[in-house]
């Protein structure tokens, strides 16, 4: 009976019989639905932390604007809502990079399965692509957007002997 005891203080009253060494409890389940939702999260979890640029590099006040996100955990064994962002994302197959825009509402989902990705800013050695050049522009696993030189045909003139 000191089960009993234990969901009553829980406040999980409810009938319960007991039948041989078993209990089962006839009270509803919805009470385990409430330790596995959203709202369970703590607030600390959206809050900045003061030594995060420090650590990660950048500068707060010129932001990068281009996140490369790349998935490097598993969302087996994770909660719906994760398993819904990362999908949303993009981040279906692991250590396949995505580009999203550094903005809030983007920033906001991120928070919420950062130990699942990781995020870097989008690097351009090259400098930014022309039109001409898109098709031939590639992203690599450090968050560098690498374009391929493509070498033009050398027009030859006539020799005249």
């Amino acid at each position: 009976m000191a089960a009993v005891a234990g969901r009553a203080g829980l406040g999980l009253a409810g009938t319960v019989k007991v039948l041989g060494k078993r209990m089962e409890g006839m009270v509803s389940p919805v009470w385990v639905r409430c330790l596995f939702t959203r709202s369970n999260i703590p607030d600390s979890v959206f809050q900045p932390r003061p030594g995060d640029h420090e650590k990660y590099g950048g500068n707060p006040e010129e932001p990068h604007k281009i996140h490369v996100i790349t998935r490097i955990k598993s969302v087996i064994g994770r909660p719906y809502w994760e398993k819904k962002i990362i999908r949303d994302l993009g981040l279906d197959k692991a250590h396949q990079p995505r580009l999203h825009k550094n903005i809030p509402s983007v920033n906001s989902r991120l928070k919420v399965v950062k130990h699942l990705i990781r995020i870097q800013p989008l690097k351009l050695p090259h400098g930014l692509p022309t039109e001409e050049e898109m098709s031939s522009t590639f992203l690599t696993t450090r968050g560098e957007l690498i374009i391929k030189k493509r070498l033009k045909p050398v027009e030859q003139k006539e020799i005249k002997a």
